[in-house]
């Protein structure tokens, strides 16, 4: 476990681009991974990683927000905010997961869904609330990590799921501290106030019931010891996936709405 860390510091720790990816989750826990791309309209958005591939010989769908490794890959993935072809080609995947009887995993690590004039014009709110009402109806088990941080409707398009876990360090919130900040303060560099206001680590969402597990962390993060993330996201599967694989669709899509609707009303 790592020593106490105030809000802010974890958000730095969730930040670094030293921790492990959802590209590397999938090279380390996944066999046989096929990456499929595109949302059928006309454009393949890099930012969400989405295939197909076995977990421990089970058949299951991955979808993970990409931010890169370096500046070059920042750029190329769009420093992991997603535009509408993202949310659409996740969309098509988990629509597919059902028809097949896949479970779905998800890595979420995202600033938020990309706010640019373009992605607004082709439907960014609409994609992601598409992606809402679906998850909401699937029939097959959906596992959530948030591994870095988690911001807004880009983080929450693709975490409307059965289980949500959360790394020690990790954080989820309705939009960045900064954004936060600039909105009630008109002032981001009132950041670090904003991450204590905002009760956005996973010891505060834990106590409120809005995430489901907290996987600990070494001592500076899991950049520190990528090995420790890769076996603590296969544990929480193998003791997840069975029982939820175990429910009828019916029964899943019931215990969902009881989980959201049993969230606590006193946040």
């Amino acid at each position: 476990m790592s020593k106490l860390l105030s809000a802010y510091e974890k958000v730095n720790i969730a930040r670094d681009i030293k921790r492990p990816k959802t590209d590397d989750y999938i090279e380390h826990l996944f066999t046989d991974f096929t990456e499929l791309k595109g949302d059928r309209l006309g454009k393949e958005d890099k930012s969400l990683l989405c295939g197909i591939g076995l977990f421990e010989g089970v058949p299951v769908t991955v979808i993970g927000h990409r931010k890169g490794n370096n500046l070059e890959e920042n750029l190329e993935y769009n420093f992991g905010m997603p535009s509408p072809e993202g949310y659409r080609k996740s969309h098509r995947l988990m629509k597919l997961s059902e028809k097949y009887k896949r479970p779905v995993i998800t890595f979420v690590d995202t600033p938020g869904a990309y706010p640019g004039k373009e992605a607004e014009e082709n439907g960014q709110s609409v994609a992601i609330a598409e992606n809402l009402l679906l998850m909401s109806m699937l029939k097959v088990p959906v596992i959530t990590f948030i591994t870095g941080e988690g911001n807004s409707g880009g983080a929450l398009a693709i975490a409307a799921s059965d289980k949500v876990y959360m790394f020690e360090n990790s954080v989820y919130s309705i939009l960045s501290p900064e954004g936060f900040a600039s909105i009630l303060w008109k002032d981001a560099s009132k950041k670090e106030v904003a991450c204590e206001m905002m009760k956005m680590t996973a010891g505060d969402l834990y106590s409120y019931g809005l995430v489901d597990g907290v996987l600990p962390e070494p001592e500076g993060g899991l950049q520190k010891n990528p090995k420790a993330a890769y076996e603590a996201v296969r544990e929480k599967l193998r003791e997840t996936l069975p029982a939820l694989m175990g429910l009828s669709g019916e029964e899943l899509k019931e215990k969902r709405y009881e989980k959201i609707r049993n969230i606590k009303r006193d946040l």
